[in-house]
């Protein structure tokens, strides 16, 4: 729900997204894309996709992305509340997480929560993958080279991420030359 608070309404995005982030920064870009661009209209479509690129492209964690568009929507404390707000719950609830597993770690129970997780988590990087290749304007081409890297990643899976980045880069500057 939209306030007139930006502080507030950027707290009310992002806190929850932290308690669901099983997997990882990465597995909520869908749900930050939803609300940044679809609800509260903070950002276009390309300006998503850009701030996607910046945070994946800078060292640090993953969901930086949630940084760059707190600063994009009210500067560096905008930066600072998102930041807060993604992290602040989700390192709350680690610890005490934390704390109970290291108390019951021989018990049975663990392992069925660790089988839960692990799909629960792959279908949210799944989704994010979706909707940051739909808001991409390269038509078909980027699809192409999501799922073949996919491919090498599950054929070969000691392979550097490096080369395959910079080579599906590449065919896709290519691609956009030609086409």
């Amino acid at each position: 729900m939209k306030t007139s608070n930006i502080y507030l309404d950027l707290f009310v995005v992002f806190a929850p997204l932290s308690l669901i982030s099983v997997g990882g920064g990465q597995s909520v870009v869908g749900d930050m894309h939803l609300q940044a661009v679809d609800i509260y209209h903070w950002l276009t479509h390309a300006q998503f996709i850009d701030l996607f690129a910046i945070s994946r492209a800078a060292p640090g964690p993953g969901a930086l992305l949630a940084t760059l568009i707190g600063w994009q929507v009210s500067g560096w404390q905008g930066a600072l509340v998102a930041s807060l707000a993604l992290f602040g719950p989700s390192t709350i609830l680690a610890y005490f997480v934390t704390r109970a597993w290291h108390k019951s770690h021989d018990k049975p129970w663990t392992a069925i929560v660790q089988n839960a997780l692990t799909p629960l988590a792959s279908g949210l990087l799944l989704t994010s993958a979706i909707i940051i290749l739909r808001s991409t304007s390269g038509g078909v081409t980027p699809w192409l080279i999501a799922g073949v890297s996919a491919g090498i990643f599950w054929r070969f899976k000691t392979i550097n991420p490096l080369p395959v980045l910079c080579v599906g880069g590449l065919v896709l500057v290519l691609a956009r030359l030609w086409l």
